[in-house]
């Protein structure tokens, strides 16, 4: 498979082809950043962890350069550390045994630009070749732009798709912005209990951020134990880690739906819930 980047980069743990990892795919995160996969989409790669029936792909938008750095990193360059950054993902999909990690290597400057045709060109093959019914996406309301921009490049893809071969399941994760804010009703509900040392292990492998001055491992298990604590008031816990996620099916099966009111729809709920309770309880 040629990917518009020279730099690209396909790994498959088990030695298959990469033709073969990808048509064996059911669970496919589409994913900005080194480490974004194992952060956004666990229940995915848990599920799909030594099963005979599920395999989990992964894919990496960006090159990796722009990472913050310090500590044994602060003086790598760009180039140096997006050399890193890639071995790292690799091990991350050795541990993890997924089908496939492919690193597209575009530049963040690039999956912004809507005119940059190769990144939803790259982003379709995948889609074609692995015909996943469950797709994990960065939801749309990310606050970071890399994270948006590859949210729009990808659903652009998915929606490139014939109908007929447009996943089942599409989820808009966490990232940089908690979704502990929807509506219960709005929640969806992925479970990351299963397997905590290896959802562990998964994130200390990139060691190039969390020595660096980030603590993704931390943050990522105190997030999900949060999650799950606090998913109801009045109920004991059924989980002991959770990821929130929104349905973003509804935007790819309708490619005339409007992603902006889609996503503000959202914080309108949230608006008039909150007002409602006020209500409620005021003289």
């Amino acid at each position: 498979m040629n990917f518009s980047s020279p730099s690209a980069d396909g790994f498959v743990p088990d030695g298959s082809s990469l033709a073969t990892a990808l048509t064996r795919t059911t669970h496919l995160c589409l994913a900005a950043h080194q480490d974004d996969i194992e952060i956004m989409a666990y229940p995915g790669v848990a599920a799909c962890y030594e099963s005979r029936d599920h395999w989990f792909t992964g894919v990496i938008v960006t090159d990796g350069a722009g990472s913050s750095r310090s500590g044994e990193f602060a003086n790598f360059t760009n180039e140096e550390m997006m050399v890193v950054r890639r071995e790292e993902q690799r091990t991350a999909a050795r541990i993890g045994k997924f089908s496939a990690v492919v690193q597209l290597a575009h530049p963040s400057a690039v999956v912004k630009n809507p005119a940059a045709v190769g990144v939803r060109d790259d982003l379709l093959a995948i889609l074609t070749a692995a015909n996943a019914q469950t797709v994990y996406l960065h939801n749309p309301a990310d606050k970071h732009d890399t994270h948006v921009a590859v949210f729009l490049r990808s659903l652009e893809a998915l929606r490139a798709l014939p109908p007929a071969q447009r996943p089942q399941r599409v989820y808009g994760c966490e990232g940089w912005r908690n979704l502990d804010w929807l509506l219960d009703t709005d929640k969806q509900v992925l479970d990351a209990s299963a397997n905590p040392e290896l959802a562990a292990e998964l994130v200390a492998v990139f060691q190039s951020q969390i020595a660096g001055g980030k603590r993704y491992d931390l943050a990522t298990t105190g997030r999900r134990l949060a999650n799950a604590t606090f998913h109801t008031p009045h109920a004991t816990d059924q989980f002991s880690a959770l990821t929130w996620a929104m349905d973003l099916t509804p935007l790819v099966q309708d490619p005339s739906l409007s992603v902006e009111a889609y996503t503000l729809g959202y914080i309108d709920r949230l608006r008039a819930d909150v007002a409602e309770r006020l209500k409620k309880f005021t003289a």
